[in-house]
């Protein structure tokens, strides 16, 4: 027997989610709006495909709604203000990162070296036109 949208979609008080996870309705919007299939998205969250399309059915149902609390939640993440001290300790982090980036980019491209490990056997190969 295959589960209900209202069986599989709980709101515990902090919106619509997948029930027995703490995955959203709009966690599932974030892969789903960029053209990701429900098979997809599932093994993502590694949970069942019916449950993933639950929430996408439940999304369908209630579009209006849902976009309308998830470009909230959009919006409070981009404007989120960092503590003082997260954004010094964010800072050195993208320093070292960028100047580890940097070092890696200034090296010199080597070729990998192709070894014989035929036992000194060439081998050539042609392909058949029959």
């Amino acid at each position: 027997m295959t589960a209900t949208v209202d069986q599989i979609i709980i709101d515990r008080g902090r919106g619509p989610e997948i029930r027995g996870t703490r995955i959203t309705v709009y966690d599932v919007m974030d892969y789903y709006k960029h053209g990701w299939k429900y098979d997809q998205i599932a093994g993502l969250f590694r949970l069942p495909p019916d449950w993933i399309q639950a929430a996408i059915q439940y999304i369908e149902d209630h579009r209006e709604d849902v976009e309308r609390e998830y470009r909230k939640i959009l919006d409070r993440h981009r404007n989120y203000e960092y503590p003082p001290d997260v954004k010094e300790k964010l800072a050195r982090s993208r320093e070292r990162f960028e100047a580890f980036v940097a070092k890696v980019r200034s090296r010199p491209s080597e070729q990998p070296e192709i070894r014989n490990d035929d036992g000194g056997h060439e081998r050539s190969w042609t392909a058949r036109t029959s």
